[in-house]
């Protein structure tokens, strides 16, 4: 090891995403992608709601925040904070063909440059870009 703590990270616990609409937001993660919801709660002293869901071990809390600042616009502006979320997936183009059953826009499928694996893009009702490599 080259520095940095000494005690190791497992895994990432979840990722929080905030989100506009909560319908747009359940139909899009929920019915959608199939993520199920564990737990739904309005939290009136922060004056949104937090709404945990899961797929499989894949754990996102999803914020619902109606007059949050919107994100920059892809592809022409970015700013610090997640860039995108990614799911590894084991068969791209069937998860494609799926999302774009349901008028999910999912850009082309292309190689990465780096690794050689296939990807892609699509996003969420707020823009977040998620990504699938495979």
């Amino acid at each position: 090891m080259i520095g940095g703590i000494q005690v190791s990270f497992d895994l990432i616990h979840h990722i929080a995403i905030i989100c506009h609409d909560r319908e747009k937001a359940l139909d899009f993660y929920v019915r959608k992608l199939g993520f199920e919801i564990v737990s739904d709660h309005k939290r009136v002293e922060k004056k949104d709601e937090k709404i945990d869901i899961k797929k499989g071990e894949i754990q996102l809390e999803l914020f619902i925040k109606p007059n949050a600042p919107s994100r920059l616009s892809y592809p022409i502006g970015e700013g610090t904070g997640l860039r995108h979320l990614a799911f590894k997936v084991n068969n791209i183009e069937e998860i494609v063909k799926e999302l774009q059953s349901l008028n999910i826009v999912v850009e082309d499928i292309r190689v990465d440059d780096f690794t050689g694996e296939k990807m892609t893009f699509f996003f969420d009702p707020d823009d977040l870009p998620i990504e699938l490599h495979e």
